[in-house]
């Protein structure tokens, strides 16, 4: 395995900021050994040209709530739907094999509630998960678990 693709949204920028960590650490990490992967990121955004993905890919996804509470009276996603609008396109979802949640902890069940609705949704595991704009321990944390998963397909 010489790449981990990830597909990511980022709404105020902490997903984005953890998967450039996250890219530099597997750069640093492909630099000491390069069968360590190296990680290939797209974000998708309202302005994204929708297209079939061609290889495996993980999809990292914050939370987001308008409305309801997720467990007990619905839910409104907000602002993360092209993700999974993207996701849904022709046949990309088989290609998804696992996804990344964020959120803040301070929301307790709604902590990253969007990425196990996603998981359930496209039949994949909830791989690892990191909070706000996580630690460094926690990139070297889901690096490992992209890896493993990754092994598994």
């Amino acid at each position: 395995m010489d790449k981990i693709n990830i597909i990511y949204i980022s709404i105020e920028g902490n997903t984005r900021n953890f998967v450039k960590n996250l890219s530099s650490y597997a750069e640093a990490e492909h630099a000491k050994d390069d069968t360590n992967p190296v990680i290939n990121a797209k974000e998708v955004s309202e302005q994204t040209d929708f297209s079939n993905e061609e290889e495996n890919f993980f999809a990292f996804v914050p939370t987001y709530l308008d409305g309801g509470n997720g467990i007990d009276n619905g839910v409104k996603e907000l602002m993360t739907n092209v993700l999974g609008e993207y996701i849904d396109y022709n046949n990309n979802a088989r290609k998804c094999i696992g996804v990344i949640g964020s959120g803040n902890r301070n929301f307790n069940e709604q902590y990253c509630l969007t990425a196990r609705r996603y998981a359930k949704k496209f039949h994949c595991d909830l791989v690892a998960d990191f909070e706000l704009r996580g630690t460094s321990r926690d990139v070297t944390r889901v690096y490992s678990a992209l890896i493993e998963e990754s092994k598994k397909h």
